[in-house]
């Protein structure tokens, strides 16, 4: 039996998938979950964001240096549409890389915004990012943790509707 390669999720949000795609692009350390357990810097404070555009990226920028810690380059930018970018966690060795596809469709008055994590099958069996887990019990655990990130997104974007 092959090892499961991806985890994916998807939450519901009640804006036009522009205005998701600008929330997830733009807003995401409001809505990033902060601690050891979502961010690159373990314990340091640290703002999470994206570079617009092709060939930009995600990385985290520490309060205490003028440290950064670059996550991943963007390979797909398609505002209102679809975003993809490589996702490297602090323990990964050079090359070692997975992906993060994140769509963006429209479902009634909203959108659908579904993540996907890729690759999760080429991290060997004996890497720390896995913590001891293999097989669907480690997919599942990245499902859960991206679960928790969504819906944080979810009520990210309630709030503002609600303050607007």
């Amino acid at each position: 039996m092959n090892a499961p390669d991806r985890a994916r999720v998807t939450t519901f949000v009640a804006v036009s998938p522009t205005d998701a795609f600008e929330v997830f692009t733009t807003e995401t350390d409001l809505w990033w979950k902060r601690g050891p357990r979502y961010r690159f810097g373990g314990k340091r404070r640290g703002i999470l964001s994206f570079e617009p555009g092709t060939g930009g990226r995600l990385f985290e920028a520490y309060d205490d240096s003028h440290r950064v810690f670059e996550v991943g380059k963007i390979l797909v930018w398609e505002p209102g549409a679809r975003l993809v970018f490589e996702w490297r966690l602090p323990n990964f060795a050079a090359g070692e890389r997975n992906e993060i596809d994140v769509r963006f469709e429209p479902m009634n008055d909203g959108t659908n915004v579904t993540v996907e994590h890729r690759g999760l099958s080429t991290i060997r069996d004996d890497h720390p990012a896995r913590h001891g887990l293999l097989g669907h019990a480690y997919t599942d655990t990245i499902g859960r943790w991206w679960g928790e990130l969504a819906t944080s997104l979810r009520q990210h974007v309630h709030a503002r509707l609600e303050r607007d």
